[in-house]
């Protein structure tokens, strides 16, 4: 008879530096760490789309834009923002590659904004890079095929 050995893995797992994922229809740890930051930059936008709605929309024009009496148009980006940010949020964790694509687009973008803002925008360089990184990993990239 054989005896098991303590070191054999059922198949389909991968064990890598961010700890063991499955294949299968185990969520990856990168993939669930995503859909939370992607998710809370959506409520974000959200609350300050509707902020912007509120009688303290031009004070938040004014800071956004450098001029009062344009709460709708920050009102607008910021709801079109939320969606954006909260639509592939929504599906990541349902395997859709799409979700990814936009993910990692809008990880990218905000790079670039992170660079141009630098250095005030780096915090957003920081979780826009962490987000690229998420969604470029070698298990999130085999767990959407």
């Amino acid at each position: 008879m054989s005896e098991p050995h303590d070191d054999v893995r059922p198949p389909g797992r991968y064990q890598g530096a961010f700890g063991a994922a499955s294949y299968g229809s185990e969520v990856p740890r990168q993939v669930t760490v995503a859909t939370v930051v992607v998710l809370g930059f959506g409520v974000l936008y959200l609350l300050l789309g509707l902020m912007a709605l509120t009688s303290a929309g031009d004070q938040i024009s004014e800071i956004v834009l450098g001029s009062k009496g344009s709460g709708g148009v920050v009102a607008t980006a910021a709801l079109a923002g939320a969606v954006l940010y909260a639509l592939p949020a929504l599906y990541l964790r349902k395997r859709r590659p799409w979700a990814r694509y936009l993910v990692i687009a809008i990880a990218v973008l905000g790079v670039v904004a992170g660079l141009l803002a630098f250095p005030t925008g780096l915090l957003g360089l920081a979780v826009h890079a962490a987000l690229l990184v998420l969604m470029l990993h070698p298990t999130t990239k085999r767990w959407f095929r």
